[in-house]
């Protein structure tokens, strides 16, 4: 069994200006961004390059849609490089154009396209939360069949992943809560799947660690305390990264994909709605093992009870963004069932790597618990 693969080459710059002098950027790149990103940051650096402006396809979660509008307008740029700067959205739209062969979206995401890397790709995060630039996958809503599906494939692996913390600087408070809480359970997650190693727990447990503890200076000396911080929870996000492109997330993230399909809730929110109760569910389920090393570790860091350790992991939680139930986002009763199918049939590859097995009722079980 392999125990750790970090495929990117990691870079970490003071500025945007080192970096963009480091790696030469020029006419023969296309930078995928968000205009409120590279105007303030980027625009004043006399860079003469192609430039996609992500917010100009739509708002929200990568589609399927967003791909395709991005590929009618780039057609007749050429370009040797792919460079994202941004969070989750342009990230994972990003991989997707260092592939040859993009079109139709649904196509390469059943996998019935030749997928060849022909493209070198550059990712830059500018959130602390998707630990997107070291794993090879993209998530995407394919808004014909109404779901979230990621395509995980080893050419999606970028040949650089660069930090900058200063990027993180503008971002609100409610994205930073929303994206590193994210992280956290990227760590969560990968630290109980069946795929973790001793290699892959020391970069989730660090990750863990770093999170939480961020959280509480926050809670103690205020929101704004978080720039302080942001390197902090960017490497933190990074560490998360690397755990689980190696062990994998399972049922958390994938119950909240129908909800984030369905309701346009921001992904590392929707993940939050799911995760304690799943958690809670593994240990009545399977109370020994990896869980058990795990809930012993949170309740240390948060100075509780084993026995209480995911409601005290959500009271300081709340304190960065509040859950809400299921109802409080407009999903209707008799949705649940449908949420149900959909993750037993369309999300596989991430119920593979849950801790312990979540049955179909048991799925559902956890749904109706949060409506």
């Amino acid at each position: 069994m392999r125990q750790l693969l970090i495929k990117p080459e990691l870079h970490k710059f003071n500025t945007c200006k080192e970096f963009c002098e480091t790696f030469n950027i020029g006419k023969n790149d296309l930078i995928i961004t968000n205009e409120y990103i590279y105007n303030p940051n980027f625009s004043n650096l006399g860079i003469d390059t192609n430039l996609v402006f992500q917010e100009k396809y739509g708002s929200g979660e990568p589609s399927d849609e967003m791909v395709e509008a991005i590929i009618k307008d780039i057609k007749d740029i050429k370009y040797d490089r792919v460079i994202a700067i941004g969070g989750g959205t342009v990230i994972d739209i990003s991989k997707i154009f260092a592939l040859k062969n993009v079109s139709p979206v649904l196509d390469l995401f059943d996998k019935k396209l030749e997928i060849i890397k022909d493209k070198k790709l550059i990712l830059v995060p500018t959130t602390c939360g998707t630990g997107s630039e070291v794993t090879n996958i993209s998530i995407l809503e394919l808004k014909s069949r109404n779901t979230k599906m990621g395509l995980a494939v080893e050419q999606m692996y970028a040949d650089y992943a660069v930090m900058i913390p200063e990027l993180l600087k503008a971002l609100p408070f409610k994205f930073f809560a929303t994206s590193s809480i994210d992280a956290l359970i990227h760590a969560v997650e990968s630290s109980v799947s069946p795929n973790s190693t001793p290699y892959t727990e020391i970069f989730a447990y660090k990750a863990m660690e770093m999170i939480i503890n961020g959280y509480k200076e926050i809670i103690k000396n205020g929101k704004d305390y978080r720039i302080n911080l942001l390197e902090e929870f960017l490497i933190a996000s990074n560490y998360a990264g690397i755990a689980f492109s190696n062990s994998g997330v399972g049922a958390v993230h994938a119950m909240s994909y129908p909800l984030g399909a369905a309701y346009h809730v921001p992904h590392g929110e929707a993940n939050y709605v799911f995760f304690t109760e799943v958690f809670k569910t593994y240990t009545r389920l399977k109370p020994n093992g990896n869980i058990h090393k795990l809930n012993k570790f949170l309740s240390e860091l948060l100075g509780c009870d084993e026995a209480v350790v995911y409601e005290e992991l959500e009271n300081l939680l709340n304190n960065i963004i509040t859950k809400k139930s299921l109802k409080e986002y407009g999903t209707k009763e008799e949705e649940l069932k449908n949420f149900t199918v959909n993750v037993m049939t369309n999300q596989g590859r991430l119920m593979a790597n849950n801790y312990t097995e979540l049955s179909e009722e048991k799925v559902y079980s956890i749904y109706k618990a949060l409506f």
